[in-house]
């Protein structure tokens, strides 16, 4: 069984997409039920980010392994590639451009459900040093749980590992756990609580880079052999199930 390519670009696109709906939408909520209260606003935000990246891994995972990360999908290729596993580079390519205009995509949509412009450019400004730590805390996390569980066999249990992960990881780091240079662009289209700033963007992805870096430099001191696992990130799609069923 091949998946074509199509597939796995537009399970990236929608899935990235719902996802950025989730966030920017269950902040709006946030704001509107829970008004004078930010600790409530960000609990009822996590939440429901948490339970809809889990769902959301499960719906699309079997199509194109469920990225939904440009670093999650830089992190496949780069370790993956001198087994012969994962992404390859023209691969890469189309996830990265399916994921940032899925969550560009998903920005807008959260906005037109809420009654709001389709496009209103966030104001909060997320620029500052700790914030950036926060990023290369949550982006490291993210990269060695993802392929932790991937070499261990246990990617069956990656739709609650890593919802529980982004979930926590909203209250431990002080930028809230971005963690996704896609999901970072998508939420500057909304001036809403979970937005930033356009201009606060490029320091949160190159801490997202930086993130990763540390995140596959561990993961090459810890689990030399990950590399090997990287079909099965975040889990498997129908076609690894199906070479796995021959082999």
């Amino acid at each position: 069984m091949t998946i074509a390519p199509w597939r796995r670009l537009l399970a990236e696109f929608v899935g990235t997409a719902l996802l950025v709906t989730a966030v920017v939408g269950s902040g709006i909520m946030a704001a509107t039920l829970s008004p004078g209260d930010v600790g409530l606003q960000l609990l009822e935000n996590s939440t429901a980010t948490a339970f809809a990246l889990g769902a959301l891994i499960l719906i699309f995972g079997p199509v194109s392994g469920a990225h939904f990360n440009p670093v999650v999908s830089a992190a496949d290729w780069f370790l993956g590639r001198r087994a012969g596993t994962g992404l390859t580079a023209r691969d890469l390519g189309g996830y990265v451009v399916a994921q940032v205009l899925g969550a560009i995509a998903g920005s807008v949509l959260a906005n037109l459900m809420f009654d709001l412009a389709a496009v209103d450019f966030s104001g909060k400004d997320r620029a500052a040093g700790h914030l950036w730590l926060g990023e290369v805390v949550a982006t490291t996390g993210l990269i060695l749980l993802i392929f932790a569980l991937a070499r261990s066999g246990r990617a069956a249990v990656a739709p609650a590992a890593v919802g529980a992960y982004i979930g926590a990881a909203y209250w431990f780091t002080s930028s809230t756990s971005f963690a996704n240079p896609a999901v970072t662009i998508g939420r500057a289209f909304t001036d809403t609580f979970a937005g930033i700033a356009p201009t606060s963007v490029p320091g949160f992805v190159v801490a997202q880079l930086v993130g990763l870096a540390v995140g596959v430099g561990l993961l090459a001191a810890l689990y030399p052999d990950a590399g090997a696992a990287a079909d099965q990130v975040v889990v498997p799609t129908d076609e690894d199930a199906a070479i796995g069923r021959r082999s």
